[in-house]
């Protein structure tokens, strides 16, 4: 059984490596908040227990068995999250730091009951995707609504930032996973866009919009009336 502090490593490693080319040790100290000397110490040992590769001076790169592994946790994390949102009535910004300290339990069978009494869920409630059993992982879905243009109707499918205080930001203006979103126009000076969703008409910054995962409704509603 890994200890948590090895867990986080590893869950940060996966992060980084599917956002970027290329993961330096200042790169992963940045990410937890730790001195490069305490980052390097780590990626020794993972180095020798086969889950990293690590040669000096070379980007990080996790083994198979280090994905995997990392994988495994974020499983962990998202399925808790998605339990407390589902069967417990926790909010979506409630959950994450609860999610952060179950996900180092060692009970196999406490998360498959989890996985089954959830119905085997693709998605946590912001919209990432669970890896299966087998730490296999499908990227985001979606595209940007910042990316969007006038007369757009799409489907609010993931966030790309999933903070309690984007998520509070968004539960004030009523956006929820699933809401139908009909771009109305776009700001040329800011990028922001003017929106209509759920009986609501707002604009929305391009820093949110960026932050918003969307995908085009097919076929698109024959009147305004079906994204309210």
């Amino acid at each position: 059984m890994a200890s948590p502090t090895v867990e986080n490593y590893l869950k940060a490693l996966l992060s980084l490596s599917r956002e970027r080319d290329t993961v330096t040790i200042s790169d992963l100290s940045a990410e937890l908040g730790v001195s490069k000397p305490s980052a390097n110490s780590m990626i020794k040992r993972l180095h020798e227990r086969g889950l990293l590769e690590y040669e000096r001076y070379r980007p990080l790169r996790l083994t198979p068995a280090g994905k995997k592994q990392a994988a495994l946790i974020v499983r962990k994390h998202r399925l808790t999250e998605m339990f407390l949102v589902q069967k417990m009535g926790f909010g979506w910004e409630e959950v994450h730091p609860i999610a952060e300290q179950i996900e180092h339990i060692d009970s196999p069978a406490l998360f498959e009951r989890m996985d089954q009494l959830l119905g085997s869920p693709d998605f946590d409630p912001h919209g990432s995707p669970i890896p299966d059993r087998n730490g296999n992982m499908s990227a985001k879905v979606g595209m940007r609504l910042s990316g969007c243009r006038a007369g757009d109707v799409v489907i609010l499918m993931g966030l790309e930032n999933s903070s309690p205080e984007f998520l509070n930001y968004l539960n004030e203006k009523g956006l929820r996973l699933d809401a139908v979103i009909k771009v109305e126009g776009r700001e040329e000076y800011d990028g922001s866009l003017h929106v209509a969703y759920r009986g609501r008409e707002l604009t929305l910054p391009r820093s949110t919009a960026e932050q918003l995962l969307v995908t085009r409704q097919f076929p698109a509603p024959a009147s305004d009336s079906a994204t309210r």
